[in-house]
């Protein structure tokens, strides 16, 4: 019985989060009201039950807050926020760190609009992926987030993960991406002199936009470094 509990928390916690993202409040107030009438259970058990499916659906929309769901990487409000984090502590241990920036063209390329089956959709995914291979310590060390349909960015300690002739080497091979015009540009963190995360993405986005776009992001030979320091 607990197994099925928990099995139909979950159940009831992902359709009442659909039906939150979509606002359907009919469909609320009828998975609301389901969840007050379950039957076949004693009076603890469907207490239980509906604790458990609510505190899944809080825990599931906190997570929609910060995530982008195409890629599974933070969104922009999620990645200033743990970003943030991150250079607070660069700054405590006295420890550069250095911002990332890409910027994927054409826009209209990554629209997402059409659902996750869309193009645009799955070459998001791709880029989320090469992110994952470019900066191996995700979730511990470093930082990744999708910041808008054709924005993404990186925070990382790592100096080596953090220059343009490393990311054009390990993106060799990755044949989903070799076509795609990518923009980058890179900047660091001072922790003797330390700014925002949103100072830090805006200079790095200065510092791609003043770069000539790369045509094909496996191109054999190193291009010159990008970056600016923060002071």
């Amino acid at each position: 019985m607990e197994l099925a509990s928990v099995a139909r928390s979950a159940e009831v916690a992902g359709q009442l989060r659909a039906a939150v993202m979509e606002g359907d409040e009919a469909r609320i107030a009828r998975l609301l009201s389901d969840l007050l009438r379950v039957k076949g259970l004693t009076k603890g058990q469907r207490v239980r039950l509906q604790l458990r499916a609510l505190l899944n659906l809080v825990h599931s929309l906190r997570s929609a807050m910060l995530n982008d769901e195409v890629t599974g990487l933070y969104n922009r409000r999620g990645f200033v926020q743990v970003g943030a984090r991150l250079l607070d502590l660069a700054t405590r241990d006295e420890h550069a760190a250095y911002l990332v920036y890409f910027r994927l063209e054409p826009a209209a390329t990554l629209s997402s609009d059409e659902g996750d089956a869309s193009a645009g959709a799955v070459l998001a995914r791709h880029m989320g992926n090469f992110m994952r291979d470019l900066f191996p310590s995700y979730g511990v060390y470093e930082v990744l987030g999708r910041l808008s349909t054709c924005e993404f960015a990186a925070l990382t300690p790592v100096a080596e993960h953090a220059t343009r002739s490393a990311i054009m080497l390990r993106a060799r091979g990755r044949s989903e991406l070799t076509a795609l015009p990518l923009e980058a540009g890179v900047a660091r963190y001072d922790p003797v002199c330390p700014v925002p995360v949103d100072e830090l993405l805006e200079s790095a986005a200065k510092v791609a936009r003043q770069r000539d776009t790369v045509p094909r992001i496996a191109s054999s030979g190193p291009p010159p470094q990008p970056g600016i320091t923060l002071c």
